[in-house]
């Protein structure tokens, strides 16, 4: 079934991301979301070096330090615009075909919505990252991978559900059209 021991660490890499992603997905705390999202990227790095997709692993190294200025620098321009340059180099260096695109797709709107966005925004534009990577993950052969971000964008939805579902119910007075709040029955 798998070709080589190399084959097999990818795929393992790719099914512990798998496991990382449901988890950070699934948390509403944008804090708890960045950092399972730190461990899965690790994974996905070392995942996409044993199947030898350079541009990929190393932009999963990127994310994890992206993410780290993210959650420092919330809204900072000049530090999204140096990660967005360091990324855009680190695809220039590693490029080896089209087959690299999806990756560095996925890595500019990962970083444009962690810097400026938060809640359901946030979770919409990664939610759209992970499309990418999803076809990155497709094109490197990675089955862990694959099931990954599959799953990120099916928790993604649901957890932007969780959200406006909450912001509506947090939107609404209680009582609304009472006075005093109270609720009355009418028959």
């Amino acid at each position: 079934m798998f070709e080589s021991l190399t084959d097999l660490a990818g795929q393992f890499f790719g099914l512990a991301s798998l496991v990382l992603c449901i988890l950070a997905f699934l948390n509403t705390r944008d804090d708890r979301l960045m950092a399972l999202l730190l461990l899965a990227n690790a994974a996905f790095a070392l995942q996409f070096a044993f199947f030898q997709s350079w541009t990929a692993s190393i932009l999963s190294v990127l994310v994890m330090v992206r993410i780290a200025l993210a959650r420092r620098y919330p809204g900072h321009r000049g530090v999204m615009m140096a990660v967005l340059i360091a990324s855009a180099l680190a695809a220039w260096l590693t490029w080896q075909s089209l087959a690299d695109a999806p990756a560095l797709v996925a890595m500019l709107v990962g970083t444009v919505s962690m810097f400026l966005l938060k809640g359901v925004a946030l979770r919409v534009c990664m939610a759209l990252a992970a499309a990418f990577w999803l076809a990155s993950h497709l094109l490197a052969g990675s089955i862990g991978g694959v099931t990954a971000e599959a799953m990120v964008i099916l928790a993604n939805a649901i957890t932007i559900t969780r959200l406006i579902r909450r912001r509506q119910k947090n939107a609404a007075p209680p009582g609304v059209g009472e006075p005093d709040g109270h609720q009355t029955y009418r028959t």
